[in-house]
């Protein structure tokens, strides 16, 4: 049992708050202090001091590419149209040579910057894969690298201009070894779940879409791609003729089981058809801003009922996975493509916002029965002085702010800003030393 104690503000959810003590048992919010203990809960008592501090969810990245943890600020690949940037990220890798270790290296910088910035589930859309290789050692790696941190990981078998049915016995073989017997994609302690995901109708067939949504349906997994992106929409045109949700509603791809990426170029008749086939969507301010890719229109995606998440991207277009830093940048601009947002809906957005787009009710609030999974701020030094409201003044105030805490599944993994299971020292340089290879 696991007691967070003295906390001056405590977020449930986007719209409710309380304060005191909170909780934890078995891996899962009890409530309050004095509520009963969860069945099967531990017999150890700790506590966790959050005086002067906030509380709030652990946040939910919902869209990343762990393996670009190992590939930012590359020459060529800032503020660049995506037909540029893709090829430069596409000779980096082939330099670098995918294989296993750089996934696991790649992946325990990028899971580890996220527990440090307050995020504790992280969802990986992994695109690239060498043209004769373990695609399984791979997706290991990637997943045992967070689990060793202590992070939740929902891993996307992605692809990008893959072969149609390499894509799918990879995706079969991922699903036999990671989650051998399980439908619906989750593993039973919740730390793992897998799903499947084109990159795009821009790099992917009509039929990698089909045979990746058979082995979705066959085993109850999520499905996720990217969509109206610049060269999206331009492939899409000059290929089909049609805009890109017009061929994934043929192709089968507008469902409540899926999630579309960054949608920075919708139409009102298009937000219209993806809140009429339950689709949820996910913001990545971090990435197609800078880039100049575009920005979604969120509040009118979220005024249609379309759960919208958010999510960093990779670091080959967005260099830092600070979510919450994400999470300013979106409610800043959301002014300029429509209504502004509120810091509420837009923490809302990083918490069970993302877990939506997962199927995940259990992650992205602090209600009894909830993912014990949280993040203690600080909200007592100069950065937070005058703050009316520090909820709120999680996002307005001090950018670039991380947790002092971050607890999952009731285990604290970050403690006074520091990993609890590997130094971070480390890390970087094992991914350095893959990198000079």
């Amino acid at each position: 049992m696991l007691t967070i104690t003295g906390a001056t503000r405590i977020l449930i959810d986007e719209t409710t708050e309380t304060e005191g003590d909170l909780v934890l048992d078995g891996g899962l919010v009890v409530g309050p202090a004095g509520a009963a203990a969860a069945p099967g809960g531990t017999q150890e008592s700790e506590t966790l001091d959050a005086s002067g501090c906030v509380v709030t969810p652990g946040l939910v990245n919902a869209h990343h590419h762990l393996l670009q943890s190992a590939f930012r600020t590359l020459p060529g690949t800032r503020g660049v149209p995506m037909a540029e940037w893709l090829p430069t990220m596409a000779a980096a890798y082939a330099r670098a040579g995918i294989d296993a270790s750089l996934a696991h290296a790649s992946a325990s910088v990028g899971v580890a910057e996220g527990l440090l910035s307050g995020v504790t589930t992280v969802a990986d859309h992994h695109l690239n894969w060498p043209n004769a290789g373990d695609t399984v050692a791979i997706a290991r790696a990637t997943t045992d690298a967070a689990r060793a941190l202590g992070g939740r990981i929902a891993f996307v078998r992605g692809s990008a201009r893959d072969d149609p049915q390499e894509a799918a016995a990879s995706a079969e073989a991922i699903i036999a070894a990671l989650l051998p017997g399980v439908t619906g994609g989750v593993s039973a302690d919740g730390m793992l779940q897998l799903a499947v995901g084109p990159a795009g109708v821009h790099s992917d067939s009509r039929e990698t879409f089909e045979l990746l949504g058979e082995v979705a349906a066959r085993h109850g997994l999520r499905r996720r791609t990217q969509a109206n992106e610049q060269v999206d929409v331009v492939i899409a045109l000059d290929r089909y003729g049609k805009r890109p949700l017009d061929l994934l509603e043929e192709w089968g791809w507008l469902a409540p089981d899926v999630t579309i990426a960054h949608l920075v170029a919708v139409t009102d008749d298009e937000i219209s058809r993806l809140a009429t086939a339950g689709v949820t969507a996910t913001h990545a301010p971090g990435c197609d801003l800078p880039m100049g890719w575009g920005i979604a229109p969120v509040a009118a995606l979220r005024a249609a009922g379309i759960p919208v998440g958010l999510g960093t991207s990779g670091g080959g277009s967005n260099d830092a996975g600070h979510l919450l830093a994400d999470a300013r940048l979106a409610m800043q601009v959301a002014p300029l493509v429509g209504p502004a947002l509120t810091a509420r809906e837009v923490l809302g957005m990083s918490m069970a916002g993302s877990a939506a787009g997962l199927g995940r009710p259990e992650l992205g609030h602090l209600r009894a029965g909830a993912a014990a999974d949280l993040c203690v701020w600080d909200v007592s030094g100069v950065a937070d002085a005058g703050v009316a409201d520090p909820i709120a003044g999680l996002l307005w105030a001090s950018p670039g702010r991380r947790p002092k805490h971050v607890v999952v599944a009731g285990r604290v993994v970050v403690r006074d800003y520091a990993l609890v299971n590997a130094d971070e020292r480390e890390l970087v340089a094992t991914l350095g030393e893959r990198l000079t290879k």
